[in-house]
């Protein structure tokens, strides 16, 4: 392309080129655990027009036992070339929890792994189907295609370098849970994990970076929100979550903004939480 590939469309531009070739869209709808959805079945009942599913529990290091744990480089490359993506291909990624849960997740992926040209559609499925645009039922197979992949270890934190942060103050560390999780008066919904949030940690809800109807807010109300949670755009962010997934939408939203100095901490809340050895604060930041 000529152009820069954006990194976020609307339904209306999506629609306009879906018969245009050259555009693959993929459905990564994930939800947490105790959400009682299938996101497998959902998109099988009705997803966008060509729309391939994206399983983002599929697609992480299958032998680590935290969740949604990066694969190898050749291990994405695999999987999706086998789904029939293509290197050439641009890629618009969609989720249909209304709030931007997952679909910022594998925007992500894609681009930690080499491929810049891949979008977030704004809205989502929930937009896309409340302005009666047309579904597509079953499941789109594709022959397998060609796809390379090659990390970037820039954007990606572990426990250690987490550590260091939090004592260093070297990056700011963002904790994108609902504000009950992060001080501590809700359950986590997984088992085993401690409620509350690591010292230090800032707390921006992923939910406050989208509007009612789950579209990305504006560049300067989105700009607003992320500064009133203590947050200065321009230094280092580490983002995390309950599994490295809905914290990708505030990794999303800095890049909007123009800002790329922001990592995801791979492991989040399931790694920090369900350890003895990390220190958990309860109450407000």
């Amino acid at each position: 392309m000529t152009d820069p590939f954006p990194p976020l469309v609307s339904t209306g531009w999506l629609a306009d080129r879906l018969d245009r070739g050259g555009v693959r869209v993929l459905d990564a709808s994930w939800y947490l655990p105790t959400s009682g959805r299938d996101p497998l079945a959902e998109y099988a009942a009705g997803h966008i027009p060509g729309a391939l599913f994206f399983d983002i529990d599929a697609a992480s290091d299958r032998a680590s036992p935290l969740p949604h744990m990066l694969p190898s480089a050749a291990d994405f490359a695999e999987r999706v070339a086998a789904m029939g993506l293509e290197d050439a291909d641009d890629i618009v990624v969609y989720d249909g929890s209304g709030v931007n849960l997952s679909a910022a997740r594998v925007w992500w992926m894609f681009r930690v792994f080499g491929h810049e040209c891949v979008a977030v559609l704004d809205g989502g499925l929930l937009k896309w189907r409340g302005e009666g645009r047309p579904l597509e039922a079953g499941v789109t197979r594709l022959p397998r295609g060609r796809f390379t992949a090659t990390l970037d270890p820039v954007p990606v934190r572990d426990l250690a370098s987490v550590r260091e942060a939090l004592a260093s103050g070297s990056e700011q560390v963002v904790d994108m849970r609902p504000a009950g999780r992060f001080t501590g008066a809700e359950p986590e919904p997984r088992p085993g994990l401690r409620g509350g949030h690591m010292p230090g940690s800032l707390n921006l809800p992923s939910q406050r970076l989208v509007a009612s109807d789950g579209t990305v807010l504006p560049p300067a109300e989105l700009r607003r929100r992320i500064e009133e949670a203590g947050i200065d755009p321009a230094r280092p962010v580490i983002a995390l979550c309950g599994s490295g997934t809905s914290a990708c939408a505030l990794i999303h939203a800095l890049h909007l903004l123009g800002y790329d100095r922001a990592a995801l901490y791979d492991g989040s809340w399931t790694e920090w939480g369900g350890r003895a050895d990390t220190p958990v604060a309860t109450g407000p930041a």
